[in-house]
């Protein structure tokens, strides 16, 4: 019997998450071999990634990290845009 063969993926194209940090405009961006990303809106390059958030299932009423009464602003602080 002959091994299973699994295609390599030789150009693999994350889709990474980011904020500018000129113009605070969150966006997501295909990124090949460490690609310098600039942002859609203002073209500026001072932009951050993000850690990725995925949603799960479950059954809590309220997001777990404290909706909007948290103080950490419009991605709960982890962006560093100060909002």
């Amino acid at each position: 019997m002959r091994p299973l063969r699994v295609p390599k993926l030789s150009r693999a194209m994350p889709i990474y998450e980011y904020v500018c940090m000129e113009c605070e405009s969150h966006f997501e961006e295909l990124v090949r071999n460490g690609e310098a990303v600039d942002c859609p809106d203002c073209e500026a390059s001072n932009v951050r990634r993000q850690f990725s958030v995925f949603a799960t299932h479950g059954t809590a009423e309220q997001p777990s990290y404290g909706g909007m009464t948290s103080s950490g602003g419009c991605c709960g602080g982890s962006c560093g845009c100060g909002h």
